[in-house]
């Protein structure tokens, strides 16, 4: 494919023709591929079916004698559900708190007591401070975003540097004592798959903050989601933050949302035991306790860590596939253009797409037109505004392997026309 920057006006105008008849063809097939959200196949899905029947019907008495099916017991969650994540959280399992599905819910309610209670060490509620910030890497997670938008913390991207975030910039911020928290994918970050070096968890442990209370928001959702071998592994944020002198800084989040089910996952919270304590006294009055009988048919199906290793293998075998698939289309269309850079991540669940300044919401339009549905433009960065209008965020996991290389060739068709009709008005001006 032509180097389009390096086009004339008329052989611009002659490559934009030939994609545009290619895009309408393309269109008039009439699909519909859904590539919004890094959500599960069904296949994935059917790996964990052996879960609908667990517990058994006589399976229902936890090892301290108590039964799963009544009220009580610790709001941590049972025991067995801690000691088997202890290892996938770096924490003891008396440092850890196991919930219902969404680990969204953990965050959301983290930052809803740290506004009307303040956290441990705080002198008093965040909600009081006439300013809260947070520190948003970006590209980052949409849903992070909203969280802080709904409740009016001020957001500040800082971009992504393939060892994640620029830490000169991060520990900048931070200095301000308005600077509350930060929001931090640290493996296979969505989307850029971004993996944080050595380097970068040391200085997010020991960098000087303004406020005393900063807290990182170690959202671990991809621990266990590896694309390739040898694994890629991060530092033990929890031990760094304890080496540093500053224990209580990190709260770390995981699920089991993409190891087993969305709708009938764990939730996981890990920190220090001055922060355990604080969401354990904030959550009394908000429930009796977690599902029992759900973290326990989950104890009986994964076992161990190596179970839960033999389970990730069956899901790399499903979805790498797809990302290999939806690499070669877009070599096919898109190689030597200049159009567009895509990550080839080493796990999670997305492919980040840069395209030419001032075309992603352009491109995802005419992709949507195709059939082909894609994430709002923006989305991956706070309020919705990507400052360059670039950035394009693709999930190849949950459609069918079959319809995973036509919907590389219907995102790649509208960059191509996107871009080139971007070109040509500004060639015109």
């Amino acid at each position: 494919m032509p180097l389009l920057t390096a086009l004339s006006v008329s052989e611009l105008r002659a490559f934009h023709e030939r994609i545009r008849n290619d895009y309408d063809a393309f269109c008039a097939r009439g699909l519909k591929l859904d590539m919004t959200r890094g959500k599960p196949s069904s296949e994935q899905l059917d790996l964990s079916n052996a879960l609908l029947r667990l517990p058994d019907n006589i399976d229902h008495q936890l090892k301290d004698g108590s039964d799963a099916r009544n009220y009580g017991g610790s709001l941590q969650g049972i025991m067995e559900a801690r000691e088997l994540f202890s290892g996938v959280l770096g924490a003891p399992a008396e440092q850890i708190i196991v919930g219902n599905n969404a680990s969204l819910a953990l965050m959301h309610d983290c930052i809803v007591f740290a506004l009307l209670k303040g956290v441990a060490g705080s002198n008093k509620p965040w909600g009081k401070a006439p300013k809260i910030s947070f520190i948003c890497p970006v590209p980052g997670y949409d849903r992070h975003f909203a969280i802080c938008e709904e409740y009016g913390i001020e957001m500040i991207p800082v971009e992504m540097t393939g060892d994640g975030p620029d830490m000169d910039e991060v520990e900048r911020l931070a200095e301000d004592p308005c600077v509350k928290g930060m929001w931090c994918v640290p493996k296979y970050s969505n989307p850029s798959g971004d993996t944080y070096s050595d380097e970068t968890v040391r200085r997010l442990a020991a960098m000087k903050t303004g406020a005393p209370e900063f807290r990182l928001f170690w959202d671990n959702a991809y621990a266990l989601h590896n694309l390739t071998v040898p694994r890629r592994e991060i530092m033990n944020i929890l031990e760094i933050c304890e080496e540093a002198g500053n224990s209580d800084r990190a709260f770390v989040f995981g699920s089991t949302s993409k190891i087993t089910f969305g709708g009938g996952g764990l939730a996981l919270f890990a920190s220090s035991p001055a922060n355990i304590s604080w969401l354990l006294t904030s959550m009394q009055k908000r429930t009796i306790g977690a599902d029992k009988l759900n973290q326990l048919r989950h104890v009986r199906y994964l076992k161990d860590m190596a179970g839960m290793d033999q389970l990730m293998e069956l899901h790399r075998a499903v979805i790498l596939p797809k990302f290999e698939t939806f690499y070669a289309a877009f070599d096919e269309h898109l190689q030597g253009t200049g159009v567009a850079t895509w990550s080839k991540p080493e796990g999670g669940y997305f492919i980040n797409v840069n395209v030419l300044d001032g075309c992603a919401a352009r491109v995802i339009e005419l992709a949507k037109q195709a059939g082909v549905a894609l994430v709002p433009a923006g989305a991956t960065y706070p309020y919705g505004k990507d400052p360059r209008d670039r950035n394009i965020r693709v999930a190849p996991t949950y459609p069918e392997l079959s319809e995973i290389k036509l919907a590389g060739e219907g995102i790649s068709l509208a960059i191509l026309l996107g871009v080139t009709e971007k070109l040509l008005t500004e060639q015109a001006s």
